[in-house]
C-alpha cells in the first residue's frame, strides 16, 4: 500500500511552530516513501472555532512550502476534507459499534455524572471515570432494558454514545519512535464517541477519517500519546487494520523547562507562529517568522532539526536533502529545546547563500517600501554583496542606507558626531586633502587603486591607518562599522566620495 500521511489541525487559532514541525515530518516521510500528504481540518468542536484560523493554516503551510497533495482547498479522492462536512457519515459508524456491542447509548444528565464523580471521590478514588465498573451503575443501554432504551430514543431524550472498553485487556502497540507501549484497559475510560449535538468527538471522527482516507502512518505530537491506546481499541472494535503510530517529542522552552508557548515567545522576544496572527476575539496581535524577515527555507531547516538527527554534522539542508535523510527512527524521544539565537543563525546562513542579484532585488524592494528610496538593480546588487556579511535579515542591510543617498551622512547624526569628537586629529586633515587630490586624478576607480592611493598618502604624511581610516569611514559612511571603505567608495563613485570627504573636513574644522 502506498504511504499516506495526514496533518489534521483544528481551526481554533494560529498554527504553532510545533504544528508546522508535525506537518513537516509528515511531508518528509511521505516524500521519502513516494506517498501522499493529506490535510484534514478537524472542526468537530464548533464552540472552539475561530474565524480566519483555517485560512491562516493554509497560508502558513504554503509559505513554508508544505502544500498538501489533498486538502479542503485542493480536493482529492477522499473528500470532503473538513470534518464538519463529513458529519452525516459518522453516525452510521457509531451505530455500527452499538450493533456489535462495542459501544452503547448513555442517557446520564450532567447532574448525574457530577454525582457519580462526587461519590467516587468520597470513596477515595483519585481519578473518577465512567468505565467498565461505574457504567454498571449509570443510566445507559447496558443497564436499561431494550424497551426503555427504544422509548428514550423515540422521545428524543439527549444521549451520547460511549465506547465499551473491555474490562480485562492489555492494549499493546509499537510506536515507531518510542517502541512498545502497553496500557491496561482498566486505565481507559469509556470515552464519548458521539455527542448529544449530533457531532462525533475527536476520537471517533479521527479513526473513521483515517480509515476512509487510507492513512498508513499517523505522525503526530506526543500530547496524543495518551489517546493512542483508546484509538487502538477503536480500530479493533471496527475490525480495521490500524495505521502505524509515531508520536513526536515536544518543542521545549529555551531553558528546557516545559513546552514552548506563545507566552514564552512574548516574554523572550521571538515568534512561535509562522505568520503574524490577529486574534479576532481579543484583538491581540502576535508576530510571525515571515513578518520578522525569516526565509521560509531557514525556518523549515531549523524546525527539522528540533527533535531529529539526520545522522551527521550537516545542519544546512534543502528540502530534497532532508527528504533523502529523513528517518523516524532518528527522531528523539525526549523534548527538543528551542534556541532563538540558533534560529537567527540559520537565517543568516540562508541570506548569505542568496545570489547577489536575488538579494539585491530583496534589498531594493525593502528600500522602496521601508524608506521610499528608489535605486537601480545593479546598484542594489552591488550593495547587497557588500552588506550581506553583516546581515541576519534583509532589513539589517538598511544600515547601508548611506550607499543610496547623496550628501554628507553626518547631517543630524549624533552617533557619528560623538565618534568624530573622540577621533578627530588636525594632523589628519592634510592627509585627507592629499587623498582627495589623488582621488580626483585617478584614471581608474577600483578597490585596489583606491587602497594604493590611500597607503601612499599615509606613507608620505607619516601617519598610521588608525589615525585616518576612522575619519574616512565617518565622513563617507557616517558609521564606524560596515564594508571595506574602498569597496564602498567604488560603489558611491568618485564625485560623491570627494563631496563627502570635503564636507567632513569642513564640518570638523568648524568646531576643532
Amino acid at each position: 500500500m502506498s504511504v499516506r500521511v495526514r496533518f489534521a489541525p483544528s481551526p481554533t487559532g494560529p498554527l504553532h511552530m510545533g504544528g508546522v514541525r508535525t506537518a513537516l515530518y509528515n511531508v518528509l516521510f511521505a516524500r521519502k516513501h513516494g506517498g501522499q500528504f493529506l490535510l484534514r481540518i478537524e472542526d468537530t468542536d464548533q464552540q472552539r472555532f475561530v474565524p480566519g484560523a483555517e485560512e491562516y493554516i493554509r497560508e502558513a503551510l504554503d509559505w513554508c512550502g508544505l502544500t498538501p497533495d489533498e486538502s479542503p482547498w485542493t480536493g482529492g479522492p477522499d473528500g470532503p476534507y473538513r470534518q464538519s462536512e463529513r458529519k452525516a457519515m459518522y453516525r452510521q459508524y457509531a451505530e455500527e459499534l452499538i450493533a456489535a456491542d462495542k459501544a452503547y447509548y448513555a442517557f446520564d444528565t450532567p447532574e448525574e455524572l457530577e454525582a457519580m464523580r462526587a461519590r467516587l471521590q468520597a470513596a477515595g478514588v483519585a481519578a473518577p471515570a465512567y468505565n467498565a465498573v461505574t457504567r454498571e451503575h449509570m443510566k445507559n443501554s447496558l443497564t436499561l432494558s431494550a424497551d426503555e432504551v427504544k422509548a428514550r430514543l423515540a422521545a428524543g431524550e439527549p444521549y451520547v454514545v460511549r465506547l465499551k472498553v473491555p474490562r480485562h485487556q492489555e492494549v499493546r502497540f509499537e510506536d515507531l519512535i518510542r517502541g512498545w507501549v502497553v496500557v491496561h484497559s482498566a486505565n481507559i475510560d469509556d470515552k464519548v464517541l458521539f455527542k448529544s449535538d449530533g457531532m462525533p468527538t475527536y476520537h471517533l471522527a479521527n479513526i473513521v477519517d483515517d480509515h476512509l482516507m487510507r492513512i498508513t502512518h499517523v505522525i503526530r505530537g506526543e500530547e496524543w500519546l495518551p489517546s493512542a491506546p483508546l484509538h487502538v481499541l477503536l480500530y479493533e472494535a471496527f475490525g480495521w487494520e490500524r495505521p502505524a503510530f509515531a508520536h513526536l517529542p515536544l518543542i521545549l522552552k529555551p531553558d528546557g523547562n516545559g513546552k514552548l508557548s506563545k507566552r514564552d515567545g512574548d516574554r523572550l522576544g521571538f515568534p512561535v507562529f509562522p505568520l503574524d496572527w490577529h486574534d479576532p476575539a481579543s484583538g491581540e496581535r502576535s508576530s510571525g517568522y515571515r513578518e520578522r524577515g525569516y526565509y521560509p527555507e531557514a525556518f523549515i531547516n531549523m524546525l527539522a532539526l528540533l527533535g531529529w538527527n539526520p545522522g551527521g554534522d550537516q545542519e544546512l539542508m534543502s528540502m530534497a536533502e532532508m527528504t533523502a535523510l529523513f528517518d523516524l527512527g532518528r527522531v528523539h524521544k525526549g523534548g527538543a529545546r528551542f534556541d532563538p539565537e540558533k534560529t537567527k543563525w540559520f537565517n543568516q546562513q540562508y541570506l548569505r547563500r542568496q545570489p547577489d542579484a536575488v538579494l539585491g532585488g530583496q534589498l531594493r524592494e525593502r528600500l522602496r517600501t521601508a524608506k521610499g528610496i528608489g535605486t537601480t538593480a545593479d546598484r542594489a546588487t552591488h550593495a547587497a554583496a557588500l552588506l550581506k556579511e553583516r546581515a541576519t535579515f534583509v532589513d539589517d542591510m538598511l544600515e547601508g542606507l548611506y550607499l543610496f543617498t547623496e550628501g554628507s551622512p553626518l547631517t543630524d547624526n549624533a552617533e557619528a558626531e560623538a565618534e568624530l569628537r573622540k577621533r578627530w586629529k588636525s594632523e589628519a586633515a592634510p592627509a585627507l586633502e592629499a587623498y582627495i587630490a589623488r582621488l580626483e586624478g585617478l584614471a581608474e576607480l577600483t578597490p585596489a587603486t583606491l587602497e594604493a592611493a590611500f597607503n601612499e598618502v599615509l606613507a608620505s604624511a607619516g601617519l598610521k591607518v588608525g589615525q585616518v581610516m576612522p575619519l574616512y569611514r565617518l565622513f563617507v559612511a557616517g558609521r564606524m562599522q560596515g564594508p571595506g571603505m574602498f569597496d564602498v567608495s567604488v560603489l558611491l563613485g568618485r564625485d560623491e566620495v570627494v563631496t563627502r570627504l570635503k564636507a567632513g573636513l569642513e564640518h570638523c574644522r568648524a568646531w576643532a
